[in-house]
């Protein structure tokens, strides 16, 4: 299935970006320029000095050696020192500007429509905040001071050379052709590869995630060496992009050897014939040919490091296209909805057209009230809850709080007037106290306790080692799925949403806590208006109202008692579940 991925920004707008975000860090800039600079000049004095060494013992003074490996090892200190500094201070510019394109990119990307997010799939997402950045970061550290020191050093060496001869300089510039002609035969061929090869490492950790995440699902169908061969067949695609690229990179190694040697070349030539005539001394000569052996690595870096630029290059396009993303409109104050009164009004959704998942649904729940939405696997219920969450956009019809179309209202505001809770909640790395706030950051200590006692979670939240304080998560104390979804519920008691969507939130509790976990659902919805998605019946049973759905319709609707005796789809279902 063919997918559109997110937007990758042209290099103009990631040029204005990247200044944009520097700008805000130019004095740390300007301190790296000038050490830059200083190290440029520095690295100019031991050649020249060696010259002058050797004019010296030719003419049999050998007086000013001392004092000239003085000079060298002086200017060696101050290399070393300015570089230190350069690479210091480019940092303190580039980490900020780094964390506030990733925090952009970040925020843009979690306020992506849904739909739009699936529709470019998790992979590509996490691939720009996950390999880009790390790529970006790495060549914060390491490409970027190494190209700036080369382009430094290369314009002060070749200025070097002209101050020693200007035919010395000449020579050394007619190399400039077949190092032009090394580029002109790898940038166009290396450019398509780059991209290429972001892409594929996307479908790789999209194959990757989907593998993970639907782990239970392919074990259940046995699917799981067919997800393995998709795997399998994206690592080897990105792994034969990148034998590729390392295959050209090689091959543009070659055209650059070959180009360090023909200058050297016409250096010496050229020197030879000045010695000759008598124009040039055989210092200078020494001088201009160590100068132009010093440009090997600079040149011979800006020119292999390209591979590294590029792909640093792509990273940044991509992660910047992230980050130029219609951002989240800010609010305009407090949302217009001041009752619950929630309504669903001629739903119709297809994922594949022609395939309707639902067909003409239409559902009114009252203020305060709460329904439970009942049927068999593939009736459509875990849709309509979404597009009544505000996270799936119907493919016509309309959904309304308070009165007012979630259309028309700022997603700030539809996120705090509609609250959803699904079975699959995630524990953030943090303390007890940080998952649960979330939801309210100002909430004070009081307030937290007493949602956790609402969903029954107090007593062993007070057992952990450090109650509130605990560390939960990835890295802490681990969490049993009930226990995780408590915490989700007392983030809706905090958040305090004018309608709660729960879809199967009470499915991960297994036989011993479903009981208690039905209890805190209860809890949270009273008293709001609720649409819950019921995986137990007994979660429907205690609704004051039931809806029951069928192939995307509603076909049934009533209190558990009056659905029972009427004898219907409902009752057949009560029945399976009670024996």
């Amino acid at each position: 299935m063919s997918r559109t991925l997110l937007p990758i920004a042209t290099p103009a707008e990631t040029t204005r970006l990247a200044c944009r975000l520097l700008r805000t860090h130019w004095r740390p800039l300007l301190v790296a320029a000038a050490a830059f600079v200083v190290t440029g000049l520095a690295g100019l004095v031991a050649p020249w000095v060696l010259g002058d060494i050797v004019d010296s013992v030719a003419s049999g003074d050998s007086s000013q050696i001392g004092r000239a490996v003085l000079l060298i090892a002086l200017a060696a200190a101050v290399t070393g020192a300015s570089t230190s500094l350069s690479m210091t201070y480019l940092a303190r510019a580039g980490e900020p500007a780094l964390a506030a394109l990733r925090e952009r990119a970040l925020d843009h990307a979690l306020h992506l429509d849904g739909d739009r997010l699936e529709e470019a799939g998790a992979g590509d997402l996490l691939s720009r905040v996950g390999d880009d950045v790390r790529t970006l970061a790495q060549s914060l550290t390491q490409i970027v001071p190494l190209l700036i020191g080369s382009l430094v050093a290369v314009v002060f060496t070749a200025g070097g050379l002209f101050a020693l001869d200007w035919r010395l300089g000449l020579a050394g510039l007619a190399s400039l052709p077949f190092y032009a002609l090394g580029l002109r035969w790898y940038l166009p061929r290396s450019g398509p590869y780059y991209r290429s090869e972001r892409i594929a490492q996307g479908e790789r950790a999209e194959a990757l995630v989907n593998g993970l995440q639907g782990a239970a699902t392919l074990r259940a169908l046995s699917r799981e060496q067919a997800q393995i061969d998709r795997i399998t067949h994206h690592s080897h695609r990105a792994m034969t992009i990148g034998v590729d690229v390392f295959t050209l990179y090689t091959r543009f190694g070659a055209r650059t050897n070959r180009s360090e040697l023909i200058g050297l070349g016409l250096v010496l030539a050229t020197g030879f014939l000045l010695v000759r005539e008598d124009l040039a001394t055989v210092g200078a000569v020494t001088a201009a040919a160590l100068y132009f052996h010093r440009l090997f690595n600079p040149i011979g870096a800006l020119l292999m490091i390209f591979d590294d630029v590029q792909s640093a290059g792509a990273s940044l396009a991509r992660l910047t296209g992230v980050a130029l993303l219609a951002p989240p409109p800010p609010s305009t104050g407090a949302s217009p909805v001041r009752r619950g009164t929630f309504e669903l009004t001629g739903i119709n959704h297809s994922y594949v057209p022609g395939q309707p998942v639902l067909s003409h649904v239409t559902l009114r729940i009252s203020d305060g009230e709460r329904v439970a939405l009942v049927g068999a696997t593939g009736a459509g219920k875990s849709t309509l809850g979404l597009i009544a969450a505000g996270l799936l956009t119907p493919t016509s019809g309309a959904v309304a709080v308070g009165g007012f179309p979630i259309s028309s209202l700022e997603p700030s505001h539809v996120r705090d007037d509609i609250a959803l809770v699904t079975q699959d909640v995630h524990v953030f790395s943090g303390t007890v106290r940080e998952n649960v706030d979330l939801a309210r950051p100002t909430a004070t200590d009081e307030e937290i306790v007493a949602a956790l006692r609402t969903v029954r979670a107090a007593s062993w939240v007070d057992a952990l080692p450090n109650g509130l304080d605990t560390v939960v998560g990835g890295h802490g104390h681990p969490l049993t799925p009930s226990q995780a979804q408590q915490l989700a519920l007392a983030r809706v008691l905090l958040l305090d949403p004018r309608v709660a969507v729960f879809d199967e939130a009470t499915a991960e509790a297994g036989s011993s806590g479903a009981r208690e976990l039905e209890d805190a659902a209860i809890a949270v919805t009273a008293g709001r208006t609720s649409l819950v998605v019921a995986h137990r019946l007994t979660q429907a049973q205690s609704a004051d109202r039931i809806i029951v759905m069928h192939e995307g319709r509603i076909v049934e609707e009533g209190t558990h008692d009056d659905l029972v005796a009427a004898g219907g789809r409902y009752a057949d279902l009560w029945a399976a579940w009670s024996t």
